[in-house]
């Protein structure tokens, strides 16, 4: 294989050291040689959607679909809230799904981590997530899981001080990386 797999990431917080971008920038720094990893940290900039206006997108959303589409795998880190994905990152979601017939995110492994202070890491945001891929037609990556719970304890000032959330976000990359190949068939 002659060119790197383009992964491109994203997460659904919007907080200044969050801890979901620390794990983003976490899987920047372990991207495996054969691949290269950009991050997208824009969607806290989209508008609402509202399907009246998804003929005439804003110049963000417009870089966001294009940026899915150049890309060959997709990595979303997000908190959850109140069991779900956040709003902000459901409306990237479905601005980048529109208008029908264009959905970016079609046929494109994806895989997920998520970070939380709490016991589950964000497993109830990632299993939403999961419900979203089955109509956006995306192929998430089962295997291995990056749950950060008490994140708190394993992520200060935006750095993974532990050293087994930071072989999991290796190994998933590793994983992203093969099933990507396996179904681009590269």
């Amino acid at each position: 294989m002659n060119s790197k797999i383009k992964i491109l990431g994203f997460g659904g917080s919007l907080r200044e050291g969050s801890f979901n971008k620390a794990l983003l920038y976490a899987a920047k720094e372990a991207v495996p040689e054969n691949a290269e990893f950009e991050i997208f940290d824009k969607i806290g900039t989209f508008p609402l959607f509202n399907q009246k206006n998804e003929n005439a997108m804003p110049l963000e959303v417009l870089e966001f679909k294009e940026k899915i589409k150049n890309s060959d795998a997709i990595v979303i880190s997000t908190p959850e809230y109140n069991y779900s994905v956040p709003g902000y990152l459901k409306n990237a979601i479905d601005w980048a799904s529109r208008p029908y017939g264009n959905n970016s995110f079609e046929d494109k492994p994806v895989a997920i981590m998520s970070a939380s202070g709490g016991m589950l890491g964000g497993a109830r945001a990632q299993y939403h997530l999961r419900q979203i891929f089955v109509f956006l037609n995306m192929h998430p990556i089962n295997k291995p899981e990056v749950l950060v719970a008490n994140a708190q304890e394993k992520i200060k000032d935006g750095i993974i001080s532990d050293e087994k959330t930071k072989e999991q976000i290796n190994k998933l990359l590793l994983a992203l990386v093969e099933w990507t190949k396996s179904i681009k068939k590269l």
